[in-house]
């Protein structure tokens, strides 16, 4: 065999080599990025979650003598801001949108604080059934958002961690693989909302 042959033969398994390198790399970005996506899914699950159980909030409160008309509006319109503002997976390589995911769902969270406040001038809302069923359901809500949050976030980091790393940065820039954002909690906000109803609280 010419040296030629011989070559020319292991120019091609270096090419392959190099080959088969850059696919192995770009397909664990895939699989990381795909993680990301299905992370942020859970979190809108949850907070879709917390969505859904507000009707049932305002529909036990309405039926409350005199209760603040106004209290329940700013609730009802919170949510519907939070549940207009949509993340699609190209999102999450903006913080800007996902800065605005995240106000909208601090407004809501807000409103609902502010709804708790009213309730505690309500005896009869303390002894409601159906609110002391709402206030597991809700505080489980708001821990299960929290733990959402946090595990997006690690695989957001596991991500970019990955994708800044030598040589992966390469084919992550080849591939457009874009830095993914965080979801950054608001300032005070380490800890899941507490959602406390104090229904079995007796009046004093």
């Amino acid at each position: 065999m010419s040296k030629g042959l011989v070559g020319c033969g292991l120019i091609v398994l270096l090419v392959g080599g190099l080959v088969l390198w850059g696919v192995g790399i770009h397909n664990e970005l895939v699989s990381l990025d795909e993680g990301v996506n299905t992370a942020w899914a859970q979190v809108e699950n949850a907070y879709q979650r917390r969505a859904d159980l507000i009707p049932n909030l305002v529909k036990t409160v309405e039926g409350a003598a005199d209760f603040e008309r106004e209290t329940l509006t700013e609730v009802i319109e919170a949510r519907s801001r939070a549940t207009q503002v949509q993340i699609t997976p190209g999102d999450l390589n903006d913080p800007a949108a996902l800065a605005r995911f995240q106000q909208a769902q601090d407004g809501l969270s807000g409103a609902l604080s502010r709804l708790l406040v009213v309730i505690e001038r309500y005896p009869e809302l303390k002894a409601n059934q159906n609110f002391l069923q709402l206030q597991d359901e809700l505080a489980g809500t708001e821990n299960r958002i929290a733990v959402e949050r946090r595990r997006f976030n690690e695989s957001a980091q596991g991500y970019n961690t990955r994708r800044r790393e030598i040589p992966a940065a390469y084919i992550a820039r080849l591939g457009g693989f874009g830095e993914k954002a965080y979801f950054e909690a608001a300032e005070g906000a380490e800890q899941a909302p507490q959602v406390e109803f104090n229904f079995k609280r007796q009046e004093q």
